[in-house]
């Protein structure tokens, strides 16, 4: 599955949630925490192989 189709879905089970009073069935419970798991390996993947920006350090400038 297609990391975008994930966050697709997972948007999609937010709205229902919000929709069903703030309350999941149990299917979609598991369907979400299986989206959820997928997204978490997602995210591992691309900090392990350093494809994600962490942010330069400042640069301290001598003022002459």
């Amino acid at each position: 599955m297609k990391p975008s189709e994930v966050l697709k879905q997972m948007k999609e089970l937010k709205e229902t949630w919000r929709k069903q009073s703030f309350s999941f069935t149990s299917s979609q419970q598991a369907e979400y925490r299986r989206l959820l798991g997928l997204r978490r390996e997602r995210v591992k993947y691309l900090y392990d192989n350093g494809l994600v920006y962490k942010g330069g350090t400042k640069q301290l400038v001598n003022p002459k």
